[in-house]
């Protein structure tokens, strides 16, 4: 039996293990991201690639057919139907590899997730303590 391959501990290493083809889609992806979430850190997570500011923002991973993009979007009615197109069957996006990659459209979410990530920190950190 072939021994399995170890998981990716970086996005360049996701990147390089990608199809040649796909590879300079991931590379954008990944270039958008950063330029709408420039104090993110880039980790993997679930053996994806994922940006995390003090919660994750976003994962992407290559697909056979398409780039699935994660989690769902919620709380924007205008953004929830700008994604509607490629959302899957739990709200995952999929961005099909045969059509152009919208990343205008993922910057917009990337902005979205940050604006929520800051608001759970915010409430995390003004909600007061409960009392024992």
């Amino acid at each position: 039996m072939a021994p399995r391959p170890q998981n990716p501990d970086t996005i360049d290493e996701y990147i390089a293990r990608a199809t040649p083809g796909v590879r300079p889609i991931l590379a954008r992806i990944r270039r958008t991201i950063r330029a709408a979430a420039p104090g993110a850190t880039e980790v993997i997570s679930y053996q994806i690639p994922a940006f995390k500011a003090h919660g994750v923002l976003v994962y992407f991973a290559a697909f056979k057919h398409h780039i699935g993009f994660f989690p769902p979007v919620q709380g924007d009615p205008e953004l929830e139907a700008a994604v509607a197109p490629y959302a899957g069957p739990k709200g995952n996006l999929r961005f099909p590899l045969d059509q152009p990659i919208p990343f205008p459209l993922i910057t917009r979410i990337v902005k979205h997730r940050l604006r929520q990530d800051a608001a759970r920190a915010t409430n995390r950190t003004t909600r007061p303590k409960p009392h024992r």
